[in-house]
């Protein structure tokens, strides 16, 4: 992706947090490398170098700035990624891919070969996968160095490497010092806290009030502007409570329970869920003129569209949902919770998070009469079933990272129960689609006036590529 070297000095010279994780800038008289928005004085135009990821950055010689930090820029929301079979490579190495299996098994579950996914991420970024991943590593220790007191064993198997002695020699080659060097105070808390940077705005109280709306009993709670959840990772059960953090454009997110290896996958599970990789700016600017929409833009700046930390239950839920208020679907979530949820022993008993949402393998072991009996019908019990068990066969995988979104589109409308409503809405929260518009929901037809659903249809053609955040807007305070 070529960068336009004088809208990024304009950019630089205004620390515009629109550019925020778009571009960084290498400082040749210092050999470090910032963010757009560092808070450091701008170097002159000669001075700089620039590029689209850090790694391209740190393949050119730089090293991260210590006081923008580099590895805290948020990412690209797939839209804004060069072409789709490097976003979809990106967002699989976000979340680990590569930490155990090769470059040519990634490649393999995105349908290529090797050889053409390293000549695309060339092509578009200027780095291989492999370059890619290390520094996505070194990015995710460096950030664990300085905001936990995890130690360096912990930080080095979090982040994915192998061994403490390879990953000592991988930070030294990047810093030029020892990865102790780095840790900052005195010890705190031994529990994993993560900081997750966005671009602002970020309209945190209508997100919590969505996810509030919609908290099953056990597995979510919203207390404040908290928003906590348990999650089931590596066999484990955890909980991640998540809140702004004081004085910055980011979320901190504190985890109780084991982690593991599992944190690249955790944060770009959590940067899905709360979209943090949007850029609501470029949204805005998009569907500010449509007169339905622009009040309601200008109203809530920052809007996101909740994602799934888990595509199975975002799937189920989307089921349970169906022809019921979201006050009986969240009661009859908390049935199926409680009826085949995993226990999440260990977890604080004061925040009230005792259950994981029941996995694919339990709803298929229960069969559709022990789902029925939460109160459901059998059509839709069966549904539920059927679902669960071409999940835990591996026939379907809703995957946002690997999987084609037509294709699990398609595969979902040939399951019972899913019609276009329901497949729609799973493609918009579980798939991360920017672009899903529902043109027979009631609710979002009578926002746009009690139109029809052709003409709901038509009219949001013009609102393309942004329609699921269109959505929001009009579903929100309707």
């Amino acid at each position: 992706m070529e960068l336009d070297h004088d809208a990024c000095y304009a950019a630089l010279r205004a620390r515009d947090a629109r550019f925020d994780g778009v571009f960084f800038v290498g400082v040749r008289t210092t050999g470090i490398y910032c963010r757009p928005v560092c808070p450091a004085r701008t170097p002159g135009r000669p001075r700089c170098d620039f590029f689209t990821t850090r790694a391209a950055a740190e393949r050119a010689g730089y090293r991260a700035c210590l006081r923008c930090r580099p590895e805290l820029a948020p990412g690209h929301a797939a839209i804004d990624a060069p072409g789709r079979l490097v976003a979809r490579a990106l967002a699989a190495i976000d979340a680990g891919a590569l930490q155990e299996a090769g470059v040519d098994a990634l490649a393999a579950s995105l349908g290529v070969s090797g050889r053409h996914l390293r000549r695309a991420m060339e092509r578009a970024l200027g780095v291989g996968p492999l370059e890619v991943a290390t520094s996505r590593r070194i990015a995710l220790a460096k950030q664990l160095i300085q905001d936990t007191s995890l130690s360096l064993a912990e930080v080095a198997f979090a982040a994915g490497f192998g061994s403490v002695r390879r990953f000592n020699a991988a930070f030294a080659e990047r810093f030029g010092r020892p990865p102790g060097t780095l840790r900052r105070g005195a010890a705190g808390d031994a529990r994993l806290s993560l900081r997750l940077d966005y671009r602002p705005p970020l309209a945190w109280g209508e997100l919590l009030a969505f996810l509030g709306a919609r908290a099953i009993p056990g597995v979510e709670a919203v207390r404040g502007d908290t928003y906590s959840r348990t999650i089931c990772l590596n066999g484990h059960v955890l909980a991640i409570h998540a809140r702004p953090e004081p004085g910055a454009t980011a979320l901190r997110v504190d985890v109780e329970g084991v982690v593991g290896g599992g944190v690249m996958a955790l944060v770009a599970g959590l940067r899905r869920l709360f979209d943090l990789d949007a850029s609501p700016q470029a949204i805005a600017a998009a569907l500010a003129d449509d007169p339905a929409l622009g009040p309601r833009v200008r109203a809530r700046p920052g809007l996101r569209v909740p994602g799934a930390i888990d595509p199975c239950e975002l799937t189920v839920r989307a089921l349970l949902g169906q022809q019921v208020s979201v006050r009986a679907a969240t009661t009859l979530a908390g049935r199926l919770v409680d009826r085949f949820g995993a226990p999440a022993p260990g977890l604080d008993p004061a925040g009230g998070l005792h259950r994981a949402f029941p996995s694919a393998a339990a709803l298929t072991a229960a069969g559709p009469a022990a789902i029925a009996a939460i109160g459901l019908p059998e059509g839709r019990a069966r549904a539920i079933h059927a679902l669960a068990t071409n999940l835990s066969e591996g026939t379907l995988t809703i995957d946002p990272v690997a999987a084609d979104r037509d294709e699990v589109s398609a595969r979902l409308a040939a399951l019972p129960g899913f019609g276009p409503w329901t497949v729609g809405y799973v493609r918009m929260r579980a798939l991360a689609d920017p672009d899903v518009f529902l043109p027979g929901d009631l609710a979002l037809r009578r926002a746009l006036g009690g139109v029809t659903p052709a003409q709901t249809r038509a009219r949001g053609e013009a609102l393309r590529p942004w329609r699921s955040y269109a959505l929001m807007h009009l579903w929100t305070g309707s």
